[in-house]
C-alpha cells in the first residue's frame, strides 16, 4: 500500500518521531496545515529546506522551531533529503 503522506515516520517514543522527506518530494504535497498540539521541530543536519509560518517569510530550518497548536505552516522543499525530529508538547 502506498503511503498517502509525503514522508516516512519512525516513532522514537509516544511524543517523539523522526520524519524523513525524500529529495524528490512533490512540492504540491507540502501543503499548508496546522497541528492539534504544540510541537517543536529540529534537524541536526544542514539543509536548504525551509519552514514558513502563515503571513511570514520562509526561514531556514536551523535549531529548534516552536509551532503552536493551530498555527498554519508548511515546509518548502530543498534539494536533498530532510530528516526532522518532532517533539509533541
Amino acid at each position: 500500500m502506498e503511503n498517502p503522506l509525503p514522508f516516512e515516520e519512525e516513532w522514537i517514543s509516544d511524543k517523539i518521531s523522526i520524519r524523513r522527506f525524500a529529495s524528490d518530494t512533490n512540492s504540491e504535497e507540502l501543503k499548508w496545515h496546522f497541528d492539534e498540539e504544540d510541537r517543536v521541530i529540529e534537524t541536526e543536519e544542514n539543509t536548504d529546506w525551509q519552514f514558513q509560518f502563515d503571513n511570514k517569510l520562509p526561514q531556514p530550518i536551523l535549531g529548534k522551531i516552536l509551532i503552536k497548536k493551530g498555527e498554519w505552516h508548511r515546509l518548502i522543499r530543498g534539494s536533498s533529503e530532510l530528516s526532522i525530529k518532532i517533539t509533541r508538547l
